[in-house]
């Protein structure tokens, strides 16, 4: 007689055939498969959970390991009632003209403090640069600095504490290694931005309503301001038309402007 193998599968000892040892192999096989397919998909499962394959009343387990990174849930950010009720108002598949624009941001402006009116371009090329002296005044406070020694040192403690940056030739050489630091704030002094000045004296005519506007660093979109909730709708008006003259409605492919708590609105170029 031949010898008769043995395998434990349940606990008990069975004779199998030669037929049935390949069938059985063949199952381990599509067992072993699936788990490592399991542990590359994650099947969906959380670190630390088990996979259970039941195969002949024996159970294989496979461990998943943890994520070293959990991902970021993405949170949908919820607006309030007064913004909800405001948005309301607009029609967003419409194109309003500017004066019909700022009376609505107007209308649909909800903070409780005299907002600032925003302008937002989408133009058709990165790398615009203008500079605009508006009619108006923003209704913001800029302090203005004459670039001396005591600028220089604040400068190498990482201290800003001036919106407007002016400066003589002569201090050029000594700001410029804090480049990195002026320049993607628009504050290194330059002539286009009239902030490079002869001397002290021609400070005294450097308009605070001077606006340097330029695209975002990676996208063609200019941001900026025009001018407070609180200021007459003409004024308003001809603060943003300088700022479409100066950016070229040929450049500009759509404009919003808002407030600081408000829905934007599309504005006709």
């Amino acid at each position: 007689m031949g010898k008769t193998k043995t395998v434990f599968v349940t606990g008990q000892e069975e004779a199998l055939s030669g037929e049935e040892k390949y069938k059985l192999r063949l199952k381990k096989k599509a067992e072993k498969e699936a788990i490592k397919k399991a542990k590359i998909e994650g099947v969906g499962l959380k670190g630390g959970e088990r996979i259970k394959v039941v195969a002949s009343e024996e159970i294989i387990t496979a461990e998943i390991p943890k994520e070293e990174k959990a991902k970021k849930e993405i949170k949908i950010k919820k607006r309030g009632k007064k913004y909800i009720s405001a948005k309301q108002k607009i029609d967003k598949s419409k194109e309003y003209e500017i004066n019909e624009a700022i009376k609505l941001v107007k209308e649909t402006s909800y903070s409780s403090f005299d907002g600032t009116m925003e302008a937002h371009f989408v133009v058709k090329k990165q790398g615009l640069s203008v500079s605009v002296t508006l009619p108006h005044s923003t209704g913001k406070t800029k302090k203005i600095e004459i670039a001396n020694e005591e600028t220089i040192k604040k400068l190498e403690k990482g201290i800003i504490d001036f919106d407007v940056l002016l400066a003589t030739p002569d201090m050029m050489p000594k700001l410029l290694p804090f480049a990195r630091l002026l320049g993607p704030k628009g504050l290194l002094p330059n002539p286009k931005a009239g902030t490079l000045i002869k001397d002290k004296e021609e400070a005294k005519n450097f308009s605070i309503d001077k606006i340097n506007i330029k695209t975002e660093k990676e996208a063609p979109l200019i941001h900026t301001i025009f001018g407070k909730v609180s200021m007459d709708d003409t004024k308003l008006e001809e603060n943003l038309k300088s700022l479409i003259e100066a950016v070229g409605a040929r450049q500009i492919t759509k404009l919003f402007i808002k407030s600081t708590m408000s829905p934007s609105v599309r504005v006709k170029i």
